[in-house]
């Protein structure tokens, strides 16, 4: 089973601004009740999407340079980034199903 990656200040752009692959980087923090929500969501999501998707956790706490630069005001914040560039931004809780829809949107390409 896949886990998501501890992303940080010091990392970020190498996990994930010049990631291959798209990135999932859920900014959380251990007191915010909805990001306990979300977290088994995004352990799910990071093993049911394993080689297509790279997923990563920000504590925002310990991190908060990174959260400044996209101005996340709000966790929990899903973001993803693919190609270096931010390609989609998820504020607050989401089910399951709707966080799929999302990443399958990014990952299927258009014609």
């Amino acid at each position: 089973m896949a886990h998501p990656i501890t992303i940080t200040d010091a990392n970020f752009t190498s996990e994930v601004l010049e990631s291959k692959v798209p990135v999932l980087v859920d900014f959380w923090a251990s007191w915010c009740s909805p990001c306990k929500m979300i977290a088994p969501i995004v352990e799910d999501l990071t093993t049911e999407y394993e080689g297509r998707i790279k997923v990563g956790k920000v504590d925002v706490d310990a991190n908060p340079v990174t959260p400044g630069m996209f101005g996340i005001m709000s966790i929990p914040t899903l973001m993803v980034f693919q190609g270096g560039k931010t390609a989609d931004r998820i504020v607050g809780y989401q089910p399951k199903p709707a966080l799929k829809a999302r990443l399958d949107a990014i990952l299927t390409p258009t014609r």
